[in-house]
């Protein structure tokens, strides 16, 4: 099955039925044949109805599409959790809960920071220096740990509201909005890998409510045309094929890249100048 998102702003919450039409790793019954002999496992779907029981509730899934076949019904998934009390606001954005794993021993149970911005669907996951990402290895692990890591999150919204806030007031200039584009664009393409696009292809807003200067809407911008792709400088390559950037279908991918471009709003939130493009190395 290829990678699908099924997500809803202001709706009812996503049923195990969706969940499992979506992410059937989800509901594995067992791990995949070959991890070790230490590896607890702990079905995402348990840990799923403990988070329901405390008011997480899913919104949005994904899995990874596979390479190998006996991978599949174990492999990474991806869901976006939010307090079932947020559900019916019309709020600008809200505070997710992003939880990753896998039943293949590819990786352990892992919980990130996310929001929500309703006006793009844009899914956003802060960097670790805000809301430092909680991981679980499978060994000895009870689903209610994951759980009450949870309440961590709920504790640091006041935070996430005021920074938002911060990146709202911070107006760039055109220098710094190419710079950011620039740092952007490195985060996903190294420095031995030609960028498909011109730096400010990034800057591009899908519709005219993202035309503002201020970081927040800067952000999501390149973010949502990262993430996203489908974006071109209309400018074409040696074969003739128009350039564009291409979505980015691999889980680990899209939270390390993130990770990244929040971390670069936070620099220049504080005053910090991009001096030098960054380089990530993406997950396959």
């Amino acid at each position: 099955m290829s990678t699908q998102d099924v997500s809803q702003f202001k709706a009812s919450a996503l049923d195990n039925d969706t969940l499992r039409r979506w992410a059937p790793s989800i509901f594995a019954e067992g791990p995949r044949d070959g991890v070790s002999k230490r590896y607890t496992f702990v079905p995402t779907a348990r840990v799923v109805d403990g988070l329901r029981g405390h008011g997480w509730v899913p919104v949005a899934v994904e899995e990874q599409p596979i390479r190998i076949e006996s991978r599949r019904g174990f492999q990474r998934h991806l869901l976006r959790l939010r307090l079932a009390d947020q559900m019916a606001t019309l709020d600008e954005w809200n505070v997710e809960l992003v939880l990753v794993n896998s039943h293949d021993g590819g990786c352990a149970y892992q919980l990130h920071a996310g929001l929500f911005r309703r006006i793009c669907s844009n899914g956003l996951v802060l960097s670790d220096t805000r809301f430092e990402a909680i991981r679980f290895r499978h060994s000895g692990l009870q689903p209610e740990e994951v759980v009450q890591a949870s309440f961590r999150l709920i504790e640091v919204i006041p935070q996430i509201s005021g920074l938002v806030e911060g990146f709202r007031k911070r107006l760039l200039e055109d220098s710094e909005s190419h710079a950011f584009a620039r740092h952007a664009l490195r985060l996903r393409y190294t420095e031995e890998t030609q960028p498909p696009v011109d730096p400010g292809t990034l800057l591009k807003a899908r519709r005219p409510e993202d035309t503002a200067r201020d970081l927040w809407t800067t952000l999501n911008r390149v973010q949502e045309n990262l993430i996203r792709g489908g974006v071109s400088d209309h400018h074409r390559d040696r074969r003739g094929k128009l350039r564009s950037v291409r979505a980015i279908r691999g889980i680990d991918s899209k939270v390390t890249l993130n990770k990244g471009i929040w971390g670069l709003a936070e620099r220049l939130a504080l005053g910090h100048s991009l001096a030098q493009p960054e380089t990530t190395t993406l997950p396959a």
